[in-house]
């Protein structure tokens, strides 16, 4: 994608022009087949659209698993465009990634516009990743900058700010992902002062939104949509609250994600960060306007020292790293409630200062982050909401992460920061009453949502349940792969259980067959970091192929390499399950060490099972085993990406043929020829023989 893209750009449509019927677009000698596209009429997607079509027009909500190679971006893009100009309805079209955005934009509403004309199409990121013109210029004439690096990159930003015209970080091609200046500088809703900044009509999220108000279609991401959502709940129908627009109804693409996403953002988190950064943007902000004094300095400084304080009481040390359930929280502000009664009181001292301050417009925002910082604290202490988790988590900062092999055991000096959490158990009820009962039409899709039900049948039960979604209409689309032909499911036989000390020498050697049969060209995903580790060191010596690994480098950068390296190996955790588009032979064989599980002690997990079993559930089959198959069949559907590609999926598990639960699993999965003989594996990659039939 050039830098030079404006990604919030709009496509100006003709108002009266009026768009072909799904029938003429889709079926066999229509527009989409006489296009540029490589086009095989594919029933599903077509039966995918009308069923869109159909709930827009009777305000249904609908549940589609569309398998991987059905179209289901056109599928569902067409109906909407269809409906946002005859009904003048805005509709808002939501993705799990940042990728899946942009392919949208540049590339599938490029290649509708060649067929249909210009259409009225606009693309939104999340505030932090535009840049704030009264924080950069307030920094320009007060700088506090810590380093070269950060003086160097703040002269770049300064130079780009007064040409780009979207204010979009992804401009600055010279911008680490990891820049601390870019944090004092983007334009989060915290530290906003709305329509009072002398920038207001000039800033880029202003810019934004006009765009957004212009378009018949709005994408964005799941992230933004939901922090979107919780603003305008918490702001109880406030009319500036948020940044999106109304709409009529909402698409969301690869649904299987909401849940956590929902419940990151209908939740609550504090980290020490937080309170650093309205010490430092007070300091830099009054001072801009020469209405900083020693009292603001010296509230700031209490602010930051009695937050250290409150964080470095909470129990979580740097050996702690990962998520703590907060479980003794009266115990806590029994022995330590000093500490946190420190850090309220400093909150309170700034707030007051910052009140004296009302002719200074920077002061109103600045005094509301505190106040929101202060009763977040009292919520995460004090609340006794039964339908909320509280923890801690410590993320290692900086020093060297999970790299190469060697810094395991030399890595060099790490900061810790510390988050508090609040987390809905439950967030059907959430769901229902922000999403379902705000949009009139709500479409969830995905190549993966359903589970196999008793019968062997797939069910969208676990998704209707964990979401809220009342009474939908469901429709499950078969993949346009020819799954039996093209890919070979490998269930080695013999493996120990994953608990068992042989396992991992086991895993290593059946990886090890496999990876010679298929000369590397390989995913390995991994369920844990540590056995990722150890069974890429144990593979290291007995390969002839180049073995990348997760951490190393960022992961664009290992994805490229991956594709640009012949014969390569890529061992990676949950990050590399999903969202990875790797076609043809460079990626000829996939393969998971084990059921993907969520750890049962993680504290969202546990709450989550607690409060299953203690309705009468049973926490196990209602929630961990529906979470794994959804996860298992991401993983897998990394190897097949398009008609032509082939490859081989192993997984190690041996529950999956020795467990009741473990038929579920497979019931789930595409129809895979499948084997436990590596003979056939071997023939598999014999293009000269037929692939073995389904064992």
């Amino acid at each position: 994608m050039p830098s030079s893209t404006p990604l919030t750009a709009i496509k100006d449509a003709l108002p009266d022009q009026k768009l072909p019927t799904l029938y003429d677009f889709f079926h066999p000698g229509g527009i989409l087949a006489k296009s540029s596209l490589a086009f095989e009429h594919r029933p599903g997607q077509y039966a995918m659209a009308k069923q869109i079509e159909q709930c827009f027009a009777d305000r249904r909500h609908l549940i589609v698993e569309a398998g991987t190679g059905t179209g289901k971006t056109l599928a569902y893009l067409l109906p909407a465009l269809r409906r946002a100009r005859e009904q003048k309805q805005r509709i808002i079209i939501s993705t799990g990634t940042k990728n899946l955005q942009e392919q949208i934009f540049f590339k599938d509403i490029p290649f509708l516009e060649s067929l249909l004309g210009p259409l009225k199409v606009c693309y939104m990121k999340g505030r932090a990743n535009y840049i704030c013109k009264q924080k950069l210029y307030a920094l320009r004439d007060s700088p506090l900058l810590s380093g070269l690096d950060e003086i160097s990159q703040f002269h770049s930003i300064l130079q780009w700010e007064r040409t780009t015209e979207t204010g979009d970080r992804a401009e600055v091609d010279d911008l680490p992902e990891s820049s601390s200046l870019w944090h004092k500088l983007d334009a989060r809703s915290e530290v906003c002062l709305g329509q009072t900044c002398p920038n207001w009509e000039q800033c880029f999220i202003t810019s934004m939104r006009r765009k957004a108000l212009e378009s018949d279609i709005v994408i964005v991401n799941h992230h933004l949509f939901f922090a979107d959502l919780s603003i305008k709940q918490q702001a109880a129908g406030a009319p500036d609250a948020g940044i999106l627009p109304e709409a009529a109804a909402v698409i969301f693409d690869e649904a299987h994600e909401l849940e956590d996403i929902a419940s990151q953002y209908f939740g609550i988190a504090l980290s020490n960060a937080r309170f650093d950064e309205l010490a430092r943007d007070t300091e830099s902000m009054l001072r801009s306007k020469g209405a900083s004094s020693s009292a603001i300095e010296s509230s700031t400084q209490t602010v930051r020292e009695r937050s250290k304080l409150f964080f470095a009481s909470l129990p979580a040390g740097p050996s702690d790293l990962g998520r703590l359930e907060f479980i003794d929280r009266a115990d806590f502000l029994e022995a330590r409630g000093d500490a946190y009664i420190g850090a309220t009181n400093a909150l309170q001292r700034l707030e007051a200062e910052l009140e004296r301050l009302r002719d200074v417009e920077e002061a109103t925002g600045l005094r509301k982050r505190a106040a929101d910082i202060r009763n977040h604290l009292k919520f995460l202490l004090e609340s006794t909401d039964p339908n909320t988790v509280f923890w801690i988590e410590r993320r290692a900062t900086s020093g060297l992460r999970n790299a190469a092999r060697n810094t395991r055991d030399n890595a060099g000096p790490q900061s810790f920061s510390t988050h508090l959490q609040a987390t809905p158990i439950d967030v059907s009820t959430l769901m229902a009453d922000t999403l379902f009962e705000r949009y009139p039409s709500v479409i969830l899709t995905s190549a993966t949502l359903t589970v196999a039900a008793q019968d062997g049948t797939p069910s969208f039960d676990h998704l209707k349940t964990r979401l809220g979604i009342p009474f939908p209409k469901e429709l499950v689309v078969p993949s346009h792969f020819d799954y039996a032909r093209q890919a070979l499911l490998y269930l080695p036989p013999g493996m120990p259980a994953p608990r068992d000390p042989n396992f991992l020498p086991q895993a290593a050697e059946r990886i090890r067959r496999v990876l010679e049969i298929t000369r590397g060209r390989a995913f390995c995903l991994f369920t844990s970091h540590a056995q990722m580790r150890e069974l890429h060191d144990r593979l290291l010596s007995q390969l002839p192929y180049p073995l990348l690994m997760q951490g190393s480098a960022p992961r664009h950068i290992l994805l490229q390499q991956f594709r640009d390296t012949p014969n390569a190996v890529l061992f990676g955790t949950s990050s590399f399950w999903q969202g990875i588009d790797v076609q043809g032979e460079q990626l000829s064989c996939v393969i998971i060490d084990k059921l993907p599980f969520a750890v049962p002690s993680d504290p969202i997990m546990k709450a989550r099972t607690d409060a299953i079993t203690a309705a009468g559930g049973n926490a196990f089959n209602d929630l961990q085993v529906p979470q794994a198959v959804i996860a298992l069949k991401q993983g897998f559907g990394r190897l097949i990406r398009s008609l032509t590609d082939r490859g081989v999926l192993m997984l190690l598990d041996p529950r999956i043929r020795t467990t009741r639960y473990g038929a579920t699993f497979l019931d789930s999965l595409p129809p895979y020829a499948r084997t436990d003989d590596i003979t056939q594996v071997e023939r598999f990659f014999d293009t000269a023989k037929t692939p073995p039939m389904r064992a």
